[in-house]
């Protein structure tokens, strides 16, 4: 563990930009007390969480090219990877559009349908459990955008206790983390590991897959019970989606043909974002049948994930002593705590290019991120989606990251039991 300067700074960046975000609620109440209006937004600016971490990988790029150079600062971020952020930004902007939250919706109260309990209770029950697991196809930063959309209008959007929004939510960001493992492309820290780990469709679904399915089942089930008074008052959904605008069903077929393209061409970002560039032209021709482009959300939280894989880049020299020196369970556990401090992708990553990894050891780590995925917003890369579209709906300025990783615990416990099964 011999770490040059540059990547001493960044591990104090890194550090840094994550005290941030806990600092999120004070510095938007501090941003209230300031009467000029610029200095105000400013505040405001940097209570964003979605800003975070890209403010702080630019200022990293800057000591980069101040105490290196200009070259150095340039060469370093054209080596990043930016297929995730761009994916990101394309499927959150595609999923947010009318007919893909219809199809969505009516499919989900179609299955809560078939559930013998009070309508509101099932369709609850039915979202937070089967919409992750479908993250296993669609990707989960989409399972995340279209299930955090339908929990806003449906669920955070009524008159409910903080308590049950930050439960929800803590159940929503495991979920959709672990849900993601049933094939081998759809979770980042997965698709990391894929192909150097040599795992398929089989070992996923026999090694990893009904963990997931188990963990979500028991989570979700939890979660229902303990809050089914409150959410036994809640309007039907049935009633909801008697309401919604009705959209033809060509216009639906076409926006959920963009959508797949764009998730089968997930790993080349020249196709995908052709693939959006037609699907921009698709919905201005269509525009009264779409909802506005939400391009503001997705470009922050493309934003956020490029920030943490600048910074995150230069985190290996003291991320990879610990995984080579730990033995299975505790690299597991550690594999969980590591994440919530840092994207699980990056982690399993930094996993798959230490040589010698035996085949438990490559499990422990990444079933660890996995588990570990929900417990803050910089722990998966789906979370910002969630973050961005569900924290307008809390109070006191947004989400507090300690109510989150408190909310998230018990979820995280349960799926750290089910995947050391």
């Amino acid at each position: 563990m011999n770490p040059n300067f540059i990547e001493l700074i960044a591990a104090v960046l890194f550090l840094s930009a994550i005290l941030h975000t806990f600092f999120e609620g004070p510095i938007k109440k501090l941003a209230g007390r300031v009467r000029n209006p610029i200095a105000k937004n400013i505040f405001l600016l940097l209570s964003d969480v979605e800003v975070v971490f890209g403010l702080w990988a630019a200022l990293l790029l800057v000591l980069i090219a101040l105490f290196e150079s200009n070259s150095e600062a340039l060469h370093y971020l054209e080596s990043r990877n930016f297929t995730e952020p761009l994916f990101v930004l394309v499927v959150m902007s595609i999923c947010a559009t009318r007919p893909i939250l219809n199809f969505a919706t009516h499919a989900l109260v179609m299955v809560s349908k078939m559930i013998p309990l009070p309508r509101s209770i099932s369709f609850f029950w039915v979202v937070l459990f089967l919409g992750p697991l479908l993250g296993s196809f669609i990707t989960e930063p989409a399972a995340m955008t279209v299930i955090a959309l339908i929990l806003f209008k449906s669920i955070f959007d009524r008159p409910i206790s903080e308590r049950l929004k930050y439960a929800t939510l803590g159940v929503l960001f495991v979920n959709v983390s672990v849900g993601g493992t049933l094939t081998p492309y759809a979770a980042p820290p997965v698709l990391m590991v894929a192909d150097a780990f040599n795992w398929d469709l089989n070992f996923m679904l026999s090694q990893f897959g009904w963990k997931a399915v188990l963990s979500c089942a028991i989570t979700t089930s939890l979660l229902t019970y303990s809050h089914r008074k409150a959410l036994i008052n809640l309007p039907s959904p049935d009633v909801a989606d008697a309401r919604r605008i009705k959209t033809p069903v060509w216009i639906s077929l076409i926006n959920l043909i963009f959508l797949v393209a764009a998730v089968f061409m997930a790993h080349h970002p020249v196709v995908f974002i052709g693939i959006f560039i037609f699907f921009i032209g698709f919905h201005q021709v269509t525009l009264e049948h779409q909802n506005k482009l939400q391009l503001r959300d997705g470009v922050l939280v493309a934003f956020f994930l490029s920030g943490l894989i600048v910074l995150g880049g230069l985190q290996q020299w003291w991320l990879s002593p610990i995984l080579t020196q730990l033995r299975e369970l505790p690299l597991y556990v550690g594999s969980i705590v590591l994440t919530a401090v840092t994207d699980n992708a990056a982690l399993t990553y930094l996993g798959s290019l230490v040589p010698g990894l035996s085949e438990s050891a490559r499990y422990a780590l990444v079933a660890g991120s996995v588990v570990g995925g929900g417990l803050t917003v910089i722990a998966n890369a789906p979370n910002p989606a969630g973050y961005g579209i569900l924290s307008p709906a809390f109070s006191n300025g947004g989400i507090s990251p300690f109510l989150l990783l408190k909310a998230a615990l018990l979820p995280t416990a349960i799926a750290a039991v089910c995947f050391w099964l």
